[in-house]
């Protein structure tokens, strides 16, 4: 186990963050056990790229004088898993939200799914969903959505290294995805629906890897805690 002084130098920890836990609970869970163990004050730890609620995944945080080589991680390419569902969209792009409209989806063949992916290789410009963190005149976007607003949200410059379809088993497509920092999976899911003439939301999606680092070598943010602090409960 690590030392105090080597957290606060600085560490890079891989986390696999669960299901329903936000990435500030995460870091809020890091630090917590950090200081615990340590009797500490305080302890920076910061994480390098959100992962949304619902999403599972590689987690990297950072503590101590590592913190300011964030940025570093957060531009790596980025690899992810999960599910796209056809025949529903709704207004998060995701379940965070009700299935607003419905469409055809049975007639969709595999061909036609693989194709649809080719559209979406390379530079393409991405709408992010307005269920999001990003800003708009200083409000996040996700709030003014949640108070039935609209607001005009500009396309953005991504990049999909790869997109291929691993299984079918129709709604549900499953997909991994390469693809540079800013690229939103929702949106994604979203657009691939569009594409084939029907409607699509994301069902299931896991980070597996950014840069060179692998979800495998990821810890469980509970597991992490019990090993720091052999038992010891939060106050």
């Amino acid at each position: 186990m690590k030392t105090v002084d080597e957290f606060k130098e600085g560490q890079v920890l891989l986390v696999d963050k669960p299901l329903n836990w936000t990435s500030f609970q995460v870091v809020n869970k890091i630090r917590w056990s950090i200081r615990k163990k340590f009797s500490l004050k305080k302890i920076k730890v910061g994480h390098a790229g959100t992962l949304d609620p619902l999403a599972t995944g590689l987690l990297i945080l950072c503590t101590g004088k590592f913190t300011k080589e964030i940025h570093t991680y957060q531009g790596q390419v980025k690899e992810y898993t999960g599910t796209i569902t056809l025949g529903g969209t709704t207004p998060s792009y995701d379940l965070e939200s009700e299935i607003d409209h419905h469409f055809e989806y049975k007639h969709i063949s595999e061909n036609q799914l693989k194709e649809a992916t080719l559209q979406f290789l390379g530079d393409i410009d991405q709408k992010p969903p307005i269920f999001s963190a990003l800003k708009k005149d200083g409000k996040r976007l996700y709030e003014i959505a949640r108070k039935g607003e609209t607001v005009e949200i500009p396309f953005r410059k991504v990049r999909i290294d790869a997109f291929e379809i691993t299984n079918i088993d129709l709604p549900n497509v499953e997909f991994r995805v390469v693809c540079s920092k800013g690229t939103y999976i929702r949106s994604l899911a979203y657009d691939f629906g569009k594409a084939l003439d029907s409607g699509a939301h994301l069902s299931v999606l896991r980070r597996t890897k950014i840069g060179e680092f692998k979800v495998e070598d990821a810890i469980d943010p509970i597991a992490f805690v019990d090993d720091l602090l052999g038992g010891l409960k939060e106050d």
